[in-house]
């Protein structure tokens, strides 16, 4: 099998670097009482590897709204050397509906167009929230809110970018996600979803599956996961012990540096 992370790669390096923004973002939580666990393939990669997966080149935790708006509030504010809360409040580019915890020096070039134009690039997590939906609601919010934002990456003046970026997020905010989430309240199984016009419309959670949290290793380090994190994975992935192909791998990664180190493209 490829060794995709060995000890001394560009990938493992910055893997370590992600882990060093987990705790810190871990601390922050802690400090300000915000329910928070790991989710997607960091809790994949805590239950199948006791860490990173091999491959993956970013992290994901999520909460529920009410502490993610919360938590909003502090990081926002947040006024550190090292560290920065990447949001439309705070970088105008940052049209996501969820934020990123990030590193503020050693950029990384995504594969995504609209990157090259952030605040900061440095590696770091996606922070998302959960909210009760039904798939149609999410895969409506996810078809109108990316395809409003999309034609936004390919204007290059910035005066102009930002102004489109407003127009898509006062729609979205005012508009389209009040409507999306009206939808969403015809939910008789009692589903969570992603953060709507995130695009992880597929994907369902319980709240039994989630509460209580329970504690997992990542990388040596214990952090909050789902008190069910089999039903959860299971949710999402299927057989999630299954180890994907080695295309799947390709078109799962982000950054061209790891894509090139690993496979030569």
């Amino acid at each position: 099998m490829r060794e995709y992370n060995p000890e001394g790669s560009a990938l493992r390096r910055d893997q370590k670097e992600m882990l060093k923004v987990l705790v810190a973002f871990a601390d922050i939580c802690e400090k300000n009482d915000i329910r928070w666990w790991l989710c997607s393939g960091t809790l994949l990669g805590a239950a199948r590897h006791k860490g990173f997966i091999p491959w993956d080149d970013d992290m994901d935790v999520t909460m529920y709204e009410e502490d993610y708006r919360k938590l909003e509030k502090v990081l926002v504010e947040l006024d550190s050397e090292d560290y920065f809360y990447q949001c439309l409040k705070t970088d105008p580019d940052h049209v996501n509906v969820f934020g990123k915890f990030r590193k503020k020096k050693d950029p990384v070039a995504s594969t995504d167009l609209r990157s090259q134009y952030f605040k900061y690039q440095g590696v770091g997590l996606d922070v998302f929230y959960i909210e009760k939906s039904n798939r149609f609601a999410s895969h409506m919010a996810k078809f109108f809110y990316l395809n409003m934002i999309r034609p936004t990456q390919h204007i290059k003046k910035a005066s102009v970018r930002h102004f489109a970026n407003k127009v898509v997020q006062f729609i979205n905010f005012n508009l389209l996600i009040p409507f999306c989430r009206l939808v969403g309240m015809i939910n008789p199984k009692d589903q969570y979803r992603i953060s709507l016009g995130a695009g992880f419309y597929k994907s369902c959670f319980y709240e039994k599956d989630i509460f209580p949290l329970s504690k997992m290793e990542f990388e040596g380090i214990e952090f909050p996961v789902p008190g069910n994190v089999d039903s959860y994975l299971t949710n999402i992935y299927g057989d999630w012990r299954k180890l994907p192909s080695e295309e799947k791998i390709r078109k799962s990664m982000h950054y061209p540096l790891y894509i090139k180190e690993i496979f030569g493209e």
